[in-house]
């Protein structure tokens, strides 16, 4: 029968006083030192490896300390108990196994949950809840936590819950959880490697599997601890007086995005004008919509907004936006090689498209020249306009000087006249 860790507390602690406690911490430390050995030895954080081999490497280094001390240690327990007393040695056993539990635990953990979720965000708190219980098991204390959190009761209704109870339904949530959150990002992961469904169709699907996961996973813990599921429609009256009055924005914004998401009228990577905000489509969340300027700015969009309002989108039926660029040319000039010019000009550029062609027009007669407009369609606005704008008015400039084509500027003729035909009595 395995004996409780409290008596093997107390007998360590007696051990601590007898003089051949020397051996003991001398198998103890030889223990730790082959470990730690073993671990310069094998040199682990230096192997290189890929896929599956990664991840074992990687499991292997975090429990090999623990793993490598607890061999020894569990031999020479069995060889020198005839000698010497050997509860001191015996006392490190579950720790040592603890300590493996939890490090292949949160091994497992790190690469279920990406970079930056809250498992990874809470990680500490969550390995001194597992350590706390651990210490609670193996000291034989658990028991008695377990009767007194099962005799503090309160009631929900009509339904009579404990303590232990709550705090037993809310680790199974929390491992359901986990486990849903898990399988719906494997989901997301493969939706997002589907090229046969459109971006828009992947993300609403994503989403859906995730929601429909999570209330699954609390919809099947909660029987399992007990609790009946009729509880449920206190919370559900609560919420629907809630989405009546406070929450009715919110519960459209996330109406409002799963239309967004299967109508597909705004996709992810389109180019929009909402309330005078011009810019590119990053994100489509079920609240809002991200959406970045091409100086940097971002603006979160909630859906409702877009839903509800007009929404210019410059890049709907295709990405190809026109720009007209203005030149004057002096009335001495030839209009017609400088619209040529012009048109040369822009057909060299990379980034104007070849269909529709650049095409030069004559637009008006101003009053310092002759202005011509420039127009040209390129495919890539994202890029940014103003770039594009400044080349070719650049090129312009070059192919006008070299022709000997003046770009006149306002002139004004100012006449004074004088004598008697110029002055009025």
């Amino acid at each position: 029968m395995k004996e409780p860790f409290s008596n093997l507390l107390q007998k360590a602690w007696i051990d601590v006083h007898d003089p051949q406690v020397a051996w003991q911490i001398a198998i103890l430390l030889t223990c730790f030192v082959l470990a730690w050995a073993a671990g310069r030895a094998l040199r682990l954080a230096r192997v290189e490896a890929d896929g599956i081999w990664k991840f074992g490497v990687g499991g292997l280094r975090r429990i090999l300390f623990p793993a490598v001390a607890l061999i020894p240690l569990t031999v020479s327990i069995s060889l020198v108990k005839q000698w010497i007393e050997v509860d001191l040695l015996r006392l490190f056993v579950p720790l040592l196994v603890s300590l493996l539990l939890v490090r292949i635990f949160f091994y497992l953990l790190r690469h279920v949950f990406a970079r930056g979720s809250i498992v990874r965000t809470f990680e500490k708190t969550i390995a001194v809840l597992v350590w706390g219980a651990l210490v609670l098991h193996v000291s034989g204390l658990l028991p008695e936590v377990i009767d007194y959190l099962d005799d503090i009761t309160f009631h929900l209704g009509k339904q009579k819950l404990t303590l232990w109870l709550v705090l037993q339904g809310l680790f199974w949530v929390v491992i359901t959880l986990l486990a849903a959150l898990w399988l719906s990002g494997a989901i997301e992961a493969r939706l997002m490697r589907a090229d046969s469904l459109h971006s828009s169709l992947r993300v609403v699907f994503a989403r859906l599997a995730k929601s429909l996961l999570v209330l699954l996973a609390v919809l099947m813990v909660l029987p399992l601890v007990g609790i009946d599921l009729t509880v449920l429609s206190v919370f559900g009256g609560a919420i629907g007086v809630g989405l009546g009055f406070g929450l009715q924005k919110i519960a459209s914004n996330y109406v409002s995005g799963f239309i967004i998401l299967l109508d597909r009228s705004i996709r992810i990577g389109d180019l929009i004008t909402v309330d005078d905000f011009y810019g590119e489509v990053r994100n489509i969340t079920t609240r809002y919509v991200v959406v970045r300027a091409l100086d940097g700015r971002e603006a979160i969009i909630p859906n409702e907004m877009l839903i509800t309002t007009t929404v210019l989108n410059h890049s709907y039926s295709n990405r190809k936006v026109r720009l007209a660029i203005q030149v004057q040319v002096g009335y001495k000039g030839d209009p017609e090689r400088a619209m040529r010019l012009m048109e040369e000009a822009a057909s060299k550029h990379q980034r104007v498209l070849a269909d529709p062609q650049p095409k030069a027009f004559l637009a008006r007669f101003a009053d310092s020249g002759i202005e011509l407009e420039l127009g040209i369609w390129i495919g890539d606005p994202e890029i940014g306009m103003l770039n594009i704008r400044s080349e070719l008015n650049l090129a312009i400039w070059r192919a006008f000087q070299e022709a000997g084509i003046e770009i006149p500027y306002p002139q004004r003729e100012v006449r004074v006249l004088s004598g008697a035909d110029g002055v009025r009595g």
